[in-house]
């Protein structure tokens, strides 16, 4: 099997390996790689083993690393950036690279949201006294070892970690050649946390030293890793969907739509499209498609906002009508309904009602998140019903979507597929469940 080139967590746009290549490698890199992931297994039983207590303890220690040497970390970050621009990385990736001061802080906080959530481990999902006298409950336990690959994204390192650790998982971790130095540096301060506090380093492992074909071991180690959490773009996802013979839970790109209804307000469309679109372009929860209703009355305003804004346009014939003086567009595509921009680009339509949007929704959508600006009750609850999305937002910018902002404390990924885990991914969401039944000697007739 030859996995397609990506410019991707795998490393660069090199090829994959043949199954032969891998099997020769069977005595040294596959063997490194499953040696990882047994020794996550052991160390997730002590994780499964440790309180609440515990494991917050190692959360703000692990806040207190990264503010105790973020000079060092941003260093090391620098020479990724500088790597990417001389690569000709583009603006979006360069963006999600880059940790600044503030975004340090940021990891620092969501790390302390996450030493103040319930413990999700133990939580009774459900439970009764059958009429024999059995005691039943069905608790909330670890998964195991949680493995994830992804793109260059520092802030996924840390959100991951600090996840699989509060809910009593090991993670093992590829996060790709262009944060190389950024992840080898959190690695090695999350791993001196956990030492430091008593829990083994080997809850929190990486594979980068193992470049594409580690990623591919990785993919085949089934019954060492309990599931496996692509991030990042389509390629990278649909490549670990495809090959990988450990469960997926898959995350999904942000061809995000909003729908101007002809009732909504002017001032909160504008307000709400420049956050959603401008405030962030580079993430999956921005914005790509506007639709809007064909007798709202408030689209050049709202255009004229985005476009001084230094967002650009690309639009129906309608819409290029409608632009007022001053602000310029370009002819939309097909291809336009179905980009995930992840710049200040946004694709505009107009539809002469909300089931033309819907429809066009329907099309497109790649299950993320869809809004719709409306003061029409009726409107918002139709497309509330009938959007079949991870989340469907409603009057409020799409940006957030996001573990953070909705209370998770972080998120691994946001899922847009219906089993096990939709939208974003928190604590609960790297749980299974078990059954456990008491009783006195009871024994089945």
């Amino acid at each position: 099997m030859t996995l397609p080139a990506t410019e991707n967590a795998f490393g660069g746009s090199a090829t994959g390996g043949t199954d032969q290549r891998l099997e020769t490698a069977e005595g040294g890199l596959a063997a490194a790689v499953y040696g990882i992931a047994d020794r996550a297994r052991l160390a997730s039983r002590a994780l499964g083993r440790a309180n609440r207590s515990h494991k917050d303890r190692v959360l703000r220690k692990i806040a207190d690393e990264l503010l105790a040497h973020q000079d060092e970390l941003l260093a090391a970050n620098q020479r990724d950036v500088d790597a990417g621009q001389a690569n000709g990385t583009s603006a979006a990736l360069l963006d999600r690279l880059t940790l600044t001061p503030q975004r340090v802080q940021g990891l620092v906080a969501a790390l302390e949201n996450l030493a103040g959530l319930p413990d999700p481990v133990g939580n009774v999902v459900r439970g009764q006294t059958l009429p024999n006298g059995l005691r039943l409950r069905q608790i909330n336990v670890p998964l195991g070892v949680v493995a994830a690959i992804y793109e260059a994204r520092p802030n996924v390192t840390v959100d991951i970690a600090g996840l699989a650790l509060k809910s009593g998982n090991a993670a093992i971790l590829r996060g790709g050649s262009a944060a190389a130095n950024t992840n080898e540096a959190l690695i090695g301060l999350i791993r001196g946390a956990l030492e430091a506090e008593g829990l083994p380093a080997d809850a929190a492992q990486t594979i980068d030293a193992y470049g594409r074909e580690g990623a591919n071991v990785l993919m085949r180690a089934r019954g060492r890793v309990d599931v496996l959490i692509p991030r990042g773009g389509r390629d990278l996802i649909q490549t670990v969907v495809n090959n990988s013979s450990v469960p997926v839970i898959e995350t999904g790109e942000g061809n995000v739509h909003i729908f101007l209804d002809e009732s909504a307000d002017q001032q909160m469309a504008i307000d709400v499209l420049l956050n959603a679109k401008t405030q962030r372009p580079s993430v999956c929860n921005t914005v790509e498609t506007l639709l809007v209703h064909s007798r709202s009355t408030v689209l050049p305003g709202v255009l004229s906002a985005l476009a001084a804004a230094g967002v650009r346009l690309h639009a129906d014939p309608a819409v290029l009508g409608l632009l007022p003086a001053g602000v310029t567009g370009v002819p939309a595509t097909d291809a336009d309904w179905a980009t995930e921009y992840m710049d200040l680009d946004l694709a505009v339509r107009t539809v002469d009602s909300l089931e033309e949007a819907l429809e066009h929704i329907r099309t497109y959508s790649t299950g993320h998140t869809e809004a719709i600006l409306t003061n029409d009750l009726a409107n918002a609850e139709r497309f509330i019903a009938e959007i079949d999305s991870a989340a469907v937002v409603v009057n409020a910018s799409t940006r957030f979507i996001d573990g953070g902002e909705l209370g998770l404390g972080a998120e691994v990924g946001i899922s847009t597929q219906k089993l096990h885990a939709r939208g974003p991914m928190g604590l609960a969401e790297l749980t299974t469940t078990k059954w456990v039944v008491q009783g006195e000697g009871q024994v089945r007739a």
